[in-house]
């Protein structure tokens, strides 16, 4: 699933493209309200996209795990078959194509729709006092959990949790009511500083001190702080894959 990261690259691509143009064609049928608008803003909301119109509406797209947007001149051939598109904005110049997301709305209220999240890691605005807050009502949930519930602070996603959990030596499962708020503060902060670090054109996501990655789909292989080999188990209500040193982080 595309993390915040991602995300962010992708509002910027869109904005770069969109920002202050007029649509001039939409689609599908329920897009068609578009045709006409100017693309006045488009932000990232943790793992959301908005893309804003002067009309008031609002294209709210959610990648999953397969979604995609391209943008490309218009009249070029687009890079992915035509049953997979779910929406397309084109202005005089440009096409932005959005494929396989499973989630595609026109919405007005913003609120309605992402406001029970967390402050999105990657804002500005990012307070981390406040997401240790948050994270202090989950009580003895595993902290794995909570570093991925998007009510805490949006945007992580399994990656940046466990290469987060592994620099900073936290088992997965330990419970968040067992760690101090530094030790918290300390863990969304390490997410924070590697996804802003990862918001350059590399898609290939890199991590400070430790290159490609130390834990994350490497099960089996050994840690590259101990030579342990490194462990990998479903966590939590969605089962996520968690990757973890059983030395380093016990």
């Amino acid at each position: 699933m595309p993390e915040g990261d991602t995300i962010f690259r992708t509002a910027e691509k869109l904005r770069q493209a969109l920002q202050g143009k007029r649509v001039v064609s939409a689609r599908p049928d329920q897009l068609k309200r578009l045709a006409g608008a100017s693309v006045s803003d488009v932000q990232p909301v943790g793992k959301h996209l908005m893309i804003r119109f002067d009309n008031g509406l609002t294209l709210h797209t959610h990648m999953r795990i397969r979604g995609v947007w391209q943008v490309y001149p218009r009249g070029q051939k687009p890079g992915r078959p035509d049953w997979q598109l779910k929406a397309i904005l084109e202005t005089d110049e440009m096409v932005a194509a959005c494929f396989a997301a499973p989630l595609v709305e026109l919405i007005r209220d913003e609120s309605s729709h992402v406001g029970h999240l967390g402050p999105d890691i990657l804002g500005d605005d990012w307070d981390v006092a406040s997401v240790v807050q948050r994270a202090r009502s989950f009580g003895p949930a595993a902290i794995g959990e909570v570093m991925l519930d998007q009510r805490v602070t949006a945007g992580i996603g399994n990656v940046y949790r466990c290469e987060a959990l592994w620099q900073r030596k936290v088992n997965p499962w330990k419970p968040a009511d067992q760690l101090t708020d530094e030790e918290l503060a300390s863990l969304f902060e390490v997410a924070r500083l590697a996804m802003r670090a990862n918001l350059g054109g590399n898609l290939r996501r890199r991590f400070p001190g430790y290159g490609g990655g130390a834990v994350h789909a490497r099960g089996g292989r050994p840690c590259p702080r101990c030579g342990t080999l490194i462990k990998v188990r479903a966590l939590g209500e969605h089962a996520r894959l968690a990757y973890w040193c059983p030395a380093c982080q016990g």
